[in-house]
C-alpha cells in the first residue's frame, strides 16, 4: 500500500493533473449559485439563461487549460474562443472566463513559436469582439471596451518575464556546469603536470648518475636500477590513479597520487639531493584538498631542486597548526651548474592557484644567499570541493 500511495502522490504532483484540477475548481466554481456577480461582464448586455450551449462554452473556457504548457497556442486559442462567444451572447459571467486570464499567462510563458503572431491574432480577436459586443448593444463604447486589453496584455507579459527568468536560469545553469567541467579538466592538467614532471624528473637525473657509476661503483647502480624501476612503477600507479578518478573508476571523492612528505623526500634523497626534513603536527588529518596542496608545493618544491640545483642542500618545514599548515621548502645556493633545462613556468603557477583554491597563498623566490625559496600557507578548512 506505501509504493501505491507514493506513486499516487507522486502522480499528483505532475504538471498535467494539477491543470487538471485547475480546470475542475473553475468549472465548480462557475457552477456555484450567487457568484455571477463577482465574475467579469464585457458588454453588459442583457443576460441570457445558461443553456446547453452555455455549459458547453464553460467548459471549453475551463478543460483546455490541461494543454496550456504542452500546447499553450491551442488552449489560448480554444479558451479566447470560448470566452468572446460566452461574452457576446451574453451568458452570464462565470468563473471559467478566469482561463482566459491563465491561457494568457501559459502562452507568454511557454509558447515557443510565433509569439508575435499569436499575439497580434489574440489582439485583433480581442478588437473584434469588442466591435461585436458593441454591434450588439452594449452600452461601452468600443474605446471603453478596449481599455481592457491592456489588462490581458498584462498576464501575457508576466508569462513571458517568467519564461526570460526560466531560460535566465537555465542559462546560469549551464555556465556553471561548463565552469566546473573547466574547471576539473584545470584540475586534472595540474595533476598530469605534477605527476609526471615530478617522477619523470628523478628517473633522468637518476640514469644520469648511474652512468658515472657503471665502472666505479657498479654495486650502487644494481640499487640505483631498483630506485629507477620503483619510481616508475610509482608513476604509473600515480596515472592509473589519476585516469581511473577521471573516469570513474575511482573511489567517490578520492584525490590521486597522494603519499606522505616523508616519502617524498626519500625519492628526492635518491636523486641526489641532501634534504633535511622538519614535520610537526599530526600528517594527513586535514582535508583532502589541503593535504593534495601540501603534498603537491613540496614535490613541485623538490623536483625544481632536482632540475635546477643538484647537489644543493634542501630543507623541508611543514608545520601542522590546528587551523593553518605552513610549508617552507628551502634550497640553498647550487654548488654545481644549474641545468639549462627549459623552465615551462607553469608548476609554481600551478602551486599558486592550487594553494588559492583552498583559501592559501604561496610565494616564491630567490633568497638572500643566493637559493631558493617556496613558502605556503594553507587553512585547514580551505577545501573548497566539499
Amino acid at each position: 500500500m506505501s509504493v501505491i500511495a507514493t506513486r499516487l502522490r507522486a502522480w499528483s504532483r505532475t504538471p498535467v493533473v494539477r491543470d487538471l484540477a485547475l480546470a475542475v475548481l473553475l468549472v465548480v466554481l462557475s457552477a456555484a449559485p450567487g457568484t455571477s456577480g463577482v465574475w467579469v461582464a464585457l458588454g453588459e448586455l442583457p443576460l441570457r439563461p445558461l443553456d446547453a450551449l452555455g455549459v458547453v462554452l464553460v467548459l471549453a473556457q475551463s478543460l483546455p487549460l490541461v494543454l496550456r504548457r504542452s500546447r499553450p497556442a491551442i488552449c489560448l486559442a480554444v479558451v479566447g474562443l470560448a470566452f468572446a462567444v460566452h461574452q457576446a451572447l451574453g451568458y452570464s459571467p462565470a468563473a471559467a472566463g478566469l482561463g482566459l486570464y491563465v491561457a494568457l499567462g501559459s502562452a507568454g510563458s511557454h509558447l515557443a513559436q510565433r509569439r508575435r503572431m499569436t499575439a497580434a491574432t489574440a489582439v485583433a480577436g480581442y478588437a473584434v469582439l469588442a466591435v461585436v459586443l458593441h454591434a450588439a448593444g452594449s452600452p461601452a463604447s468600443i474605446v471603453e471596451l478596449l481599455t481592457f486589453l491592456p489588462v490581458l496584455a498584462a498576464f501575457w507579459m508576466a508569462g513571458a518575464w517568467v519564461r526570460a527568468r526560466r531560460n535566465m536560469l537555465a542559462a546560469l545553469r549551464s555556465a556553471e556546469a561548463v565552469a566546473a567541467v573547466a574547471e576539473e579538466r584545470a584540475r586534472i592538467a595540474r595533476e598530469l603536470h605534477d605527476v609526471v614532471t615530478h617522477h619523470v624528473t628523478a628517473m633522468v637525473v637518476q640514469a644520469e648518475a648511474m652512468q658515472y657509476l657503471v665502472e666505479r661503483e657498479p654495486e650502487k647502480v644494481v640499487i640505483g636500477l631498483g630506485v629507477l624501476g620503483e619510481t616508475g612503477r610509482s608513476a604509473m600507479t600515480d596515472l592509473r590513479d589519476l585516469l581511473g578518478a577521471l573516469h570513474g573508476a575511482g573511489e567517490s571523492g578520492r584525490d590521486p597520487a597522494v603519499g606522505s612528505v616523508a616519502d617524498l623526500v626519500d625519492r628526492g634523497r635518491t636523486a641526489g639531493l641532501a634534504i633535511e626534513l622538519h614535520e610537526s603536527g599530526p600528517a594527513g588529518t586535514g582535508p583532502a584538498g589541503v593535504e593534495l596542496a601540501v603534498y603537491r608545493v613540496v614535490q613541485e618544491s623538490l623536483t625544481n631542486a632536482v632540475k635546477h640545483a643538484p647537489g644543493a642542500g634542501t630543507v623541508v618545514h611543514v608545520n601542522r597548526g590546528p587551523e593553518e599548515i605552513t610549508v617552507a621548502v628551502t634550497t640553498t645556493a647550487a654548488g654545481r651548474p644549474r641545468r639549462g633545462w627549459t623552465r615551462s613556468g607553469r608548476g609554481l603557477a600551478g602551486l599558486k592557484e592550487r594553494v588559492g583554491f583552498v583559501g592559501g597563498r604561496l610565494v616564491a623566490g630567490p633568497e638572500p644567499d643566493g637559493g631558493f625559496a617556496v613558502r605556503a600557507w594553507v587553512p585547514v578548512g580551505g577545501d573548497r570541493r566539499g
